[in-house]
């Protein structure tokens, strides 16, 4: 039977919300598709070097394999999402997005040769298209966060620029003196503190840089 494994990447600040899995998971009940695990990464879309999908890319997935991902840009950003899709095609790999209804039509199994060809070439079309958005709405949003950086300089509010910190560096410092003593476990704290992995290491490294 045909493999089929479900990805789903869900930024920080989404994954309470985030309904990426059951997705995968309905999608394919409906099918009948043998689903043998849904790999996840909660993570932001800025690189593909990210844990599970790395795993999941190099170690797992197979010639004739099916990868079911809920939408297009949650397999990453656009601009190198096209050649992570070029990749999954030289590997015979199909890559089934749930918001590109084309991508759910097996052309392989359709018998007549013209008829896969035309459906092919929509398909094609079509991720082009949710390509080109995605990449206009990365353009919209650094505008925007450069027209916002502009305004607070101008204000002379540029100090206050940045993002706020999740807790004050002293709080954290009197947290992590606990994992120094062996009261607990790196990721056991992380987790106590609601942070994640870049943010509590980011706070490590400024917390041993304040004791120096």
């Amino acid at each position: 039977m045909q493999r089929v494994f479900g990805y789903n990447r869900v930024s920080t600040m989404e994954q309470h919300l985030d309904r990426g899995r059951k997705r995968i998971e309905d999608f394919c009940a409906s099918r009948g598709y043998n689903l043998v695990r849904v790999f996840e990464d909660k993570v932001s879309g800025r690189s593909f070097a990210r844990p599970r999908y790395t795993v999941m890319k190099e170690d797992v997935l197979a010639s004739g394999d099916i990868l079911v991902v809920p939408e297009f840009d949650r397999l990453g950003r656009a601009d190198e999402t096209r050649s992570e899709l070029q990749y999954y095609v030289a590997n015979n790999i199909r890559v089934v997005f749930l918001d590109i209804p084309t991508t759910q039509i097996d052309y392989a199994a359709m018998p007549d040769a013209t008829a896969r060809m035309v459906m092919s070439c929509i398909n094609d079309m079509l991720i082009s298209f949710y390509d080109l958005m995605s990449r206009t709405e990365l353009e919209r949003r650094a505008k925007r966060q450069r027209e916002g950086i502009q305004a607070k300089k101008d204000r002379g509010e540029w100090a206050s620029y940045g993002r706020p910190r999740v807790m004050a560096i002293e709080e954290f410092t009197r947290a992590y003196e606990r994992v120094e003593r062996g009261e607990i476990g790196s990721l056991a704290l992380m987790r106590e503190l609601g942070l994640n992995r870049d943010t509590f290491f980011r706070y490590v490294r400024e917390a041993k840089a304040s004791k120096k």
